[in-house]
C-alpha cells in the first residue's frame, strides 16, 4: 500500500477536445492497466530498499521537496553540451568527456528516483515506470555513444543524438508526473489553505 500525498492529483481525468495531443497521450498512460504488474515488479524491491528513514532523507524530507529534479541536471546538462560541442569541430575530446560526465552523474539521479517511486500511487507507477525505462534506455544509448566516441568509430555523434531524444521523451514523462499527477508535491508539509479542495 502506498502513502497518500495530501494533495494527490493523480486522479481520473475527464479527456476533453482541448487537451493537446502530446498531453492527451501522457495522460493515457495514467490508465493503461498493462504496465501494472511490471511497474509492481519495480515496487517490490524498491519498497525494501527505500521504505525506512534512509529513504525519507532520499526522497528529500531535510530539504522539503524531492532531491531527484535537482540530480538530473548534471546528466541532463552534460549529454546536452556534447551534442552542442558535437556541432563545432575540434571538440571531440571535451564532447566525449561530457558524455563519460553524464554516465558517472546518471546512477545517483536513478537512485533518488527510485526512492521517489517508493511513494507513487498505481496510476503514477504506470507513468513512473515508463519515464525509468526511457530514461534507463537512453542511458545505454550514451554509453554506446562514448565507446565509439572512444574508439574513433563513427555513429557516436549520432548515437548522442538519439539518446537526448529519448531522453526528451522520458523528461516529458518525469513532468507529467511532477506537474499532471503531483507526485511528491506537499510531501513533507501540509498544501496552504484551500489547496487541497477543503
Amino acid at each position: 500500500m502506498t502513502k497518500k500525498s495530501p494533495f494527490a492529483l493523480s486522479h481520473a481525468r475527464t479527456r476533453t477536445a482541448a487537451e493537446a495531443p502530446p498531453h492527451r497521450l501522457l495522460s493515457t498512460l495514467e490508465d493503461v492497466q498493462a504496465l501494472d504488474a511490471p511497474a509492481a515488479a519495480v515496487a517490490k524491491p524498491v519498497n525494501k530498499l527505500f521504505g525506512g528513514r534512509a529513504g525519507e532523507e532520499l526522497r528529500g524530507r531535510s530539504l522539503g521537496h524531492p532531491l531527484h529534479p535537482i540530480a538530473v541536471t548534471l546528466p541532463i546538462g552534460a549529454w546536452a553540451c556534447s551534442s552542442l560541442l558535437d556541432l563545432v569541430p575540434g571538440n571531440e575530446t571535451a564532447s566525449r568527456r561530457l558524455v563519460g560526465i553524464g554516465l558517472l552523474a546518471a546512477p545517483a539521479a536513478a537512485v533518488l528516483g527510485a526512492a521517489d517511486y517508493h511513494e507513487l500511487d498505481e496510476r503514477q507507477r504506470r507513468v513512473g515506470f515508463c519515464h525509468l525505462v526511457l530514461n534507463l534506455v537512453a542511458t545505454v544509448i550514451f554509453a554506446a555513444s562514448y565507446r565509439r566516441r572512444r574508439r574513433g568509430a563513427a555513429g557516436g555523434k549520432v548515437l548522442g543524438v538519439l539518446g537526448l531524444l529519448v531522453l526528451g521523451a522520458g523528461g516529458a514523462l518525469g513532468g507529467h508526473l511532477s506537474y499532471a499527477q503531483g507526485a511528491g508535491v506537499f510531501r513533507w508539509e501540509p498544501p496552504p489553505v484551500g489547496m487541497d479542495g477543503r
